[in-house]
């Protein structure tokens, strides 16, 4: 079976291809990819600059799950250079669900920019990039055969994209790709990865994510692609982004050519609609923290109204106290008055 997802995928990279040579830069690059591949040039094509306050927020957008990302199988993964980026073969074991069909994994890729420069993703939020970008690339398999011809038809593929910055330490999860990046230094160069729990690829928390249709980010760039990208990011250490910045060449030997800069400029919105799972006011916090901190504000609440209720009752009680003693003050002078006066009249 794996066998067969990875014919697949090199059929489908030959089809994409189509004979042409393409770079993100240069005579072959981004500007120039509709005059070889039309569909580039089309009005609904990814990455895109996602501006949160032009987001429509849907609380109808199913929760998104990843079906057996933490259970790879027992069957090693098929990491490959292929001269734009690195590229993980994937089991058809994960899957989506939350979509409006069910979309199997197929492969996951990143993209990056160069040592010194601290952007490469390619979507941004509010024109803010980050150090790279994990693509996880899912086709329909309730309406197609394969990735190859999902790729083609609206709404065939979907893809997660989850933008990575720089941290203070090591991602485990991540090092299961970094660390065999020395054996695919050229083009064309493959490895065995073993098997590792995708699940911690993604964000911690996956609640919080925007949705929109768009494209491929390469050629042919079919607009085929339902894309969800996370609002929460993962991190790596700066050792693992340089790794990812230095190790890797787009050629297949000499002269080498280093593989940089592998992401391609955000594309027009025009009429398309980014969707949002979550309010802009509660997007620093997860729907667990959201919950607490309600519940901390009511708990809040009722311990005030009973610290302003015992100290009313307090004051009401001194009040009283206070009056009661200046009732019985005044009622002792008014018997001392009248028993001074009835002593006189008697002595009189």
């Amino acid at each position: 079976m794996l066998f067969f997802t990875l014919l697949l995928e090199v059929t489908w990279i030959l089809a994409a291809d189509g004979g042409h040579h393409w770079t993100y830069e240069g005579p072959h690059g981004q500007d120039h990819w509709p005059a070889s591949y039309p569909e580039c040039g089309s009005n609904a094509q990814s990455p895109i600059d996602i501006q949160t306050d032009s987001v429509t927020f849907d609380p109808e957008l199913p929760a998104l799950q990843p079906y057996g990302y933490d259970q790879p199988g027992t069957e090693p993964l098929d990491l490959h250079n292929n001269g734009h980026t690195v590229q993980l073969s994937l089991p058809p074991t994960l899957y989506l669900g939350g979509l409006p069909r069910k979309y199997v994994a197929a492969q996951l890729h990143l993209h990056w920019g160069q040592k010194g420069t601290p952007v490469g993703s390619e979507h941004q939020i509010n024109s803010e990039a980050t150090a790279a970008e994990l693509h996880i690339v899912h086709y329909d398999s309730d309406s197609y055969s394969n990735l190859s011809e999902a790729a083609q038809k609206p709404q065939g593929l979907a893809v997660l994209g989850i933008l990575i910055e720089m941290g203070e330490t090591e991602n485990p999860a991540y090092e299961h790709i970094l660390s065999h990046l020395h054996e695919i230094r050229h083009k064309d160069q493959k490895t065995s990865v073993p098997p590792f729990n995708m699940r911690e690829l993604l964000p911690p928390q996956l609640e919080q994510f925007f949705r929109y249709n768009g494209s491929l980010t390469t050629p042919p760039c079919y607009q085929s692609v339902l894309w969800t990208v996370f609002n929460l990011k993962a991190q790596i250490s700066m050792e693992q982004l340089e790794k990812l910045q230095e190790t890797l060449f787009s050629t297949e030997g000499e002269p080498s050519e280093p593989l940089v800069q592998n992401y391609r400029a955000p594309q027009p919105l025009n009429q398309r609609i980014i969707f949002t799972s979550f309010t802009q006011e509660g997007s620093l916090y997860t729907t667990g923290e959201m919950l607490s901190l309600g519940v901390g504000i009511l708990v809040g609440c009722l311990c005030l109204l009973l610290a302003v209720y015992l100290i009313a009752r307090k004051i009401r009680t001194e009040v009283t106290s206070i009056n009661y003693t200046s009732r019985k003050k005044r009622l002792g002078n008014r018997k001392s008055v009248v028993f001074t006066s009835a002593r006189a009249a008697t002595e009189a």
